[in-house]
């Protein structure tokens, strides 16, 4: 909502003081130059990225106008979940939440929070981990290891589009000098007619250069930016899973484990102890997050 609400003052502010400076609109209208210019960046897209990587893209650019899903509540369900597991794993044995494990999808424990085990990726985090660590062959220290392994490859490729679409605002700039240019060259063929078609001409190109800058910076690129930001929140959110995970593996008790990874939650969207404790014990529901 941010996103389009930020994209709309942008445009608005722009057209505000075109028109202050009595400046006639109609003038920007030149779907020649847009097609020219939108029209390059997408075959650069195209031309630069894998199919797998064009999914992502999309994904991620849609992702920016539905706001961020790493929110306080989902926080909040993620720890009362791994109470949860732990707590039926610490009572009965790790071997007692196998079929969760193998069949998450169909877990009660699971199911109940549908925010979470939705995400296939975080769902394989989880169950991956506590079933290396239920075969007692690996040490709690190689299991730390191979959970920031698994976290820094997902980074990796949460950040491809961003990397793709920031190189596409990086080459927006110059093909709207690539559209100027081509306006010029119009507007040359154009010399001994009426002065008001000349001048129609040489607006037209120069309106190539400002729409290529204006969507560097105030579009494409801001959105990059955006999507960036959410693969952070999205590592954020897979190092408190690492964290709880961790430090259950290593024999804490449940709702220490839970506590700690709460510590490590961002302070935007990090819920409060009692709130959290209250949680896990059954004793309150979870408060609905902040407006």
């Amino acid at each position: 909502m941010f996103s389009i609400i930020g994209i709309v003052v942008v445009f608005g502010a722009i057209v505000a003081g075109y028109l202050m400076e009595k400046g006639n609109l109609l003038v920007l209208l030149q779907p020649a130059e847009l097609v020219i210019i939108a029209g390059a960046a997408a075959g650069t897209v195209l031309v630069a990225n894998p199919p797998y990587l064009l999914k992502q893209i999309g994904q991620g650019f849609a992702g920016v106008f539905k706001g961020s899903r790493f929110t306080r509540q989902l926080y909040l369900d993620s720890l009362k979940m791994l109470f949860d597991l732990f707590n039926r794993s610490r009572r009965e044995g790790l071997t007692a939440i196998e079929e969760d494990l193998e069949a998450p999808e169909k877990s009660k424990t699971f199911t109940a929070f549908p925010s979470v085990v939705k995400d296939r990726n975080v769902r394989d985090f989880i169950c991956d981990t506590l079933r290396t660590a239920s075969s007692g062959a690996v040490e709690p220290f190689d299991i730390d290891q191979m959970m920031e392994l698994d976290m820094e490859v997902h980074h990796q490729d949460a950040t491809r589009p961003v990397a793709a679409l920031s190189t596409v605002a990086d080459a927006l700039p110059g093909l709207g000098i690539v559209a100027a240019v081509l306006g010029v060259v119009i507007t040359m063929g154009a010399l001994g007619g009426p002065p008001e078609e000349i001048g129609h001409k040489v607006a037209a190109a120069l309106v190539g250069t400002f729409l290529g800058i204006l969507l560097c910076y105030g579009f494409v690129g801001p959105i990059a930016s955006n999507m960036s930001k959410t693969a952070d929140d999205e590592d954020s959110y897979y190092h408190v899973l690492r964290v709880a995970l961790a430090s259950f593996i290593k024999g804490t008790a449940p709702i220490l484990a839970v506590e700690i990874a709460r510590r490590a939650t961002p302070g935007q969207v990090r819920p409060g102890f009692v709130e959290l404790e209250k949680l896990c014990r059954n004793k309150g529901p979870a408060v609905p997050p902040a407006a």
